[in-house]
């Protein structure tokens, strides 16, 4: 291998994927060389992309393509160590964390443990410490080899669910008695649902598009599923929390027009249809402002609460449930499609910017 492939998109147009080579420097003391081997691409990704340059999140940010009008747009999945300079790594180890879409990458591991290492490259220090952090499959204890496309595929939505559940029941659902979610067949969504329904303090309602609300429905989490045009039929005297995952703002409107002050809390919690952040939206005239919610806040909370151990410990048990409950024979709430290569990556790209994907679908790119 002489060179690293990528796969790169536009800055101002998402829409536009080119897959660019550079020549493979030679290792300095201090790095490692990974070979990217298969990552989860999800509307997630187009979050990803769309928020590159919010000031909090900057995720144009980790993995700079050297080229101004073109960004690397960040997957979770798993690498293998090629090549190191750094002790305590192994040739052929492999880990969990997050990567750009490309065949290789280098990176500076830092503070080496047995959980794993963090990329100590200087560009990234600033940047969202979560996001920095490199799993050993070895000593994860959710981590099942047969299970890795649902690892990678669920675990960085599923992050943003448990700890948004916890979120809301932290502050005893602002005096809820209804959860409203939008885009209620998205993985993060349900995956917030599948948190919340065995308890009784609120009922979870689960708005989607026409087409999507058979599907939401059969998952059997929310209390009631309604296409997009039908939120006027709920009752607007029940004190109600509105989980934005869709960034429709005629949808938020609406949904602040109904309940009013009724509406008891409204939260942003990330877009599969806008691709612009929410302080670029207009304040709904009616009911609370809504806040963005950014789950490592949450965490950091947690850890100061329970412990990261617990933490962990908690999330691995609902993670694995989850991933029982998603992947049920008789019921699968997801069905995996495997890309191979950069190639069909780019085209998947392409239909997940354009919406073209059906929710009951999970999609890992194989670049191994």
């Amino acid at each position: 291998m002489t060179v690293i492939s990528q796969l790169q998109n536009n800055k101002k147009d998402l829409n536009q994927t080119r897959i660019a080579t550079q020549p493979l420097p030679a290792l300095q003391p201090g790095e490692a060389l990974l070979r990217i081997d298969r990552l989860a691409l999800t509307t997630n990704n187009i979050t990803y992309a769309a928020f590159g340059e919010t000031p909090h999140l900057r995720y144009w940010d980790f993995f700079p393509t050297g080229a101004a009008e073109w960004f690397h747009m960040p997957a979770w999945g798993f690498a293998e160590v090629v090549e190191t300079t750094v002790e305590g790594l192994a040739i052929g180890e492999r880990f969990y964390g997050y990567w750009p879409i490309a065949s290789h990458i280098i990176m500076n591991p830092v503070r080496i443990s047995e959980r794993g290492f963090y990329d100590g490259i200087p560009h990234r220090l600033e940047l969202t410490s979560a996001y920095n952090q490199y799993q050993r499959i070895s000593t994860d204890a959710a981590y099942r080899a047969e299970d890795e496309n649902y690892q990678m595929l669920l675990r960085p939505l599923f992050i943003t669910s448990f700890m948004l559940a916890d979120f809301l029941e932290d502050n005893d659902f602002f005096g809820a008695r209804r959860i409203v979610f939008s885009s209620a067949s998205s993985k993060t969504a349900y995956g917030t649902a599948f948190c919340l329904e065995d308890n009784p303090s609120v009922e979870l309602v689960g708005l989607t598009s026409s087409g999507n609300t058979e599907f939401v429905e059969k998952l059997g989490c929310y209390a009631q599923a309604l296409a997009y045009d039908e939120v006027e039929k709920l009752d607007a005297s029940v004190p109600t929390i509105y989980v934005d995952f869709s960034g429709n703002n005629d949808l938020r409107n609406r949904v602040h027009g109904h309940f009013r002050d009724n509406l008891v809390h409204s939260c942003f919690a990330g877009s599969s249809q806008n691709h612009e952040h929410l302080s670029a939206a207009d304040a709904p005239a009616h009911g609370p402002a809504p806040q963005p919610y950014f789950a490592p806040y949450q965490i950091k909370k947690r850890n100061a609460d329970w412990g990261a151990a617990e933490v962990t410990r908690k999330f691995n048990e609902a993670q694995l449930a989850f991933t029982q409950r998603i992947k049920n024979p008789q019921q699968p709430w997801m069905l995996v499609n495997e890309h191979h290569g950069l190639e069909q990556a780019k085209a998947l790209v392409e239909d997940l910017v354009a919406g073209r994907i059906d929710p009951k679908d999970g999609h890992a790119v194989l670049l191994g």
